[in-house]
């Protein structure tokens, strides 16, 4: 084989194990990136969900006549 293309071969292979080092950092960052977006807006919806009720029933206590 061509020394040249082996070098240029070569070359390609240590640019591809460059960009798929780059890919799986990108892809830990989204997906930490997606667990942190679920974190801070799924999970207060849901704990609004158990609030609510209690609020309001604290509220509507404090307003009953006695």
């Amino acid at each position: 084989m061509d020394p040249q293309l082996e070098q240029r071969l070569a070359e390609q292979d240590k640019k591809l194990d460059q960009i798929y080092a780059s890919i799986e950092k990108m892809r830990k960052y989204f997906l930490w990136t997606m667990i942190i977006t679920i974190a801070t807006i799924v999970l207060p919806l849901i704990a609004l969900v158990a609030i609510i009720p209690w609020f309001l029933s604290v509220m509507s206590s404090a307003y009953t006549i006695q």
